[in-house]
């Protein structure tokens, strides 16, 4: 297996020009953020994990220089373009691929473990890992229909009243057969409230196509937390001690 970090991002809720580092690069009780996602990833080969890096990319290369790939996303253009930035560094890879964010700390090592045990075991094309919380977080929405399968993900600013109300939450990370992952990145459209290309999109275009999307449900209300703002940080901190 491999596996794509997303670590591009700058940061500016959690004030990173004032502490002059990327955002994957602040530190929770002393640790960059992005070291505990790589430690909880220790189950995948350092050279099969693609770090993608953007803001002040030389630290990230400074502080982890031990054999893992790097690939650049110089513009900020969305989740789905970050990734597409790692196509490359993956070359002509044929496998499951992880996809996870350098500021999103508190997930378990066996819960990507037994994320891409499912994907593998259920013959998955695509597996979403999806959180089920009342914390009250920005983060899109599961939508399915009335058998209970996954139909689409919402991005929480795109929601209508009725799908803000839905507590089962897309939390980012995702296992995608990668041969198939690429062609479909290709296609995200940036017609949102953003203006950005969603890897969240990726999902209902592979059921477009008849690929095989499934999900994986974690019930714990502290994994789902990511840091955006120094409150987020400082929350993460106190679970994290």
């Amino acid at each position: 297996m491999k596996a794509i970090i997303l670590a591009a991002g700058k940061g500016k809720r959690l004030l990173s020009e004032q502490f002059n580092a990327p955002k994957v690069l602040r530190k929770a009780n002393g640790k960059p953020l992005l070291r505990y996602v790589v430690e909880n990833l220790s189950f995948i080969d350092k050279k099969d994990i693609v770090i993608v890096a953007g803001y002040k990319k030389e630290m990230v290369f400074e502080e982890f220089p031990d054999g893992f790939t790097f690939a650049v996303q110089d513009e900020q253009k969305g989740t789905g373009h970050a990734a597409n930035c790692a196509k490359e560094a993956l070359g002509d890879y044929d496998g499951p691929v992880l996809i996870c964010f350098g500021d999103m700390p508190m997930f378990k090592k066996s819960t990507y473990e037994n994320l891409a045990k499912l994907h593998v075991e259920a013959g998955n094309d695509c597996t979403i890992l999806t959180g089920v919380t009342d914390r009250k977080l920005a983060y899109g929405r599961i939508v399915r229909d009335a058998e209970g399968n996954f139909v689409r993900v919402v991005e929480d600013r795109d929601c209508t009243p009725e799908q803000k109300a839905i507590n089962e939450l897309n939390v980012g990370i995702c296992v995608f057969d990668a041969k198939k992952l690429f062609p479909c990145l290709s296609e995200l459209k940036s017609n949102n409230a953003q203006g950005e290309y969603y890897l969240t999109d990726v999902p209902s275009i592979m059921l477009s196509k008849g690929y095989k999307v499934g999900t994986f449900t974690i019930h714990d209300d502290n994994e789902v937390l990511g840091v955006n703002t120094p409150e987020e940080l400082a929350l993460c901190e106190s679970i994290l001690k």
